[in-house]
């Protein structure tokens, strides 16, 4: 059973996430533009893919007990000699550290090498000298945030971390109580328990000698496979890009178990 790599995370909103995202620039943060501004609650964690699903259970239970709240960021802070880190501090962690509980549990929770302290990363493994100066330059830095939302981030290829999950600050709303119950939650990307639902899409292109030479674009869902587009440079008809993209687009599709194709009306 393959793993995911995941980490839960308050993401600093806009239009303060840019003001942040400046200081790390001018600080020389290593992991800028790879994981935006952020507070962690919960540091990477391997999950099993299987056990997906109750982390979101554990993100939108956690977050449904919360209410949206207002903390200060600042001043900027370190942890030398242990960890040559540069960070805003959070001098009133309350709100944090409760919500930070609700989360820290199975499959989310994990051992760690250092208590948890609330704090917003300017700089990791940062020179000790340009802390120092930083510390000294930024000594009246304070900004105060108001977070409305957790989100659950995936760690891709390059070290990317992506958000693949968020949950509101809020009870979620119910309805039909006297029959079947819904509950409805309003979130800001697609939760990966609903995409399951489908369709998901599915892009093959193809290059030649680091060009695009064309592009099959489509999706999936349950059975069937459905190909909106097949398209190819004309200096490469020549080499059968088409025959070898439609080939691939069924290959793929068939891995996922949709094995039926259908075409869209300018698919020849």
């Amino acid at each position: 059973m393959g793993r995911v790599r995941l980490g839960v995370a308050l993401l600093v909103p806009p239009p303060l996430d840019a003001e942040i995202d400046g200081l790390r620039r001018a600080v020389g943060d290593g992991a800028l533009g790879r994981i935006p501004a952020h507070l962690t609650l919960v540091p990477p964690v391997n999950v099993r893919e299987d056990r997906l699903s109750e982390a979101l259970a554990v993100l939108r239970t956690a977050a449904a007990a919360t209410r949206p709240f207002t903390t200060t960021l600042g001043p900027p802070s370190t942890f030398l000699p242990d960890n040559p880190t540069l960070h805003l501090r959070v001098p009133d962690d309350t709100a944090v550290r409760a919500l930070r509980d609700r989360v820290f549990v199975e499959p989310l929770a994990r051992s760690l090498t250092w208590p948890f302290v609330a704090h917003v990363t300017l700089a990791d493994e940062a020179d000790p000298e340009r802390i120092e100066a930083a510390l000294l330059a930024l000594t009246r830095y304070r900004v105060d945030v108001t977070f409305r939302r957790v989100h659950l981030l995936r760690e891709g290829p390059g070290r990317i971390w992506t958000p693949i999950a968020d949950a509101p600050f809020a009870a979620p709303g119910v309805i039909g109580r006297g029959g079947l119950p819904l509950e409805l939650t309003v979130t800001e990307v697609v939760d990966p328990d609903a995409a399951r639902l489908g369709p998901t899409r599915l892009v093959v292109t193809a290059r030649a000698e680091g060009a695009v030479a064309g592009y099959a674009d489509g999706w999936c869902q349950g059975r069937t496979a459905h190909l909106s587009a097949l398209v190819v440079a004309d200096d490469t008809l020549h080499l059968g890009v088409e025959d070898h993209l439609l080939a691939a687009f069924r290959s793929e599709a068939a891995s996922r178990g949709s094995g039926e194709l259908t075409r869209g009306p300018d698919v020849g």
